[in-house]
């Protein structure tokens, strides 16, 4: 049987380290990604949404409206901007729409 750490940690530090130890960091990366996005697009984004990914730093979103994705190329900083602000941290330094 393991042996318990009888050191008293508060369940927020205890997430932290088991996220850091395994390694988890990215994948919860992408999943807080793309619920920022529903939250912030709204309804009207979100109907046309095919996909939201971020790799390197890159955030890609396909979309199924040719209007749309013409619409949100004009404000593509605004939105890096609004997305990093959700998420506490700058983990978006560029946006591909497609």
């Amino acid at each position: 049987m393991a042996k318990r750490n009888n050191n008293l940690l508060n369940i927020q530090d205890a997430l932290k380290d088991f996220v850091e130890t395994n390694k988890l960091e990215k994948g919860l990366d992408k999943v807080n990604v793309r619920d920022a996005w529903s939250k912030l697009m709204g309804n009207g984004v979100n109907n046309y949404t095919t996909a939201v990914d971020i790799k390197n730093e890159t955030l890609y979103v396909q979309l199924s409206s040719s209007t749309l994705r013409e619409e949100l190329s004009y404000g593509k900083d605004k939105i890096i901007t609004m997305l990093n602000e959700e998420l506490g941290k700058n983990l978006i330094k560029k946006i591909v729409i497609r």
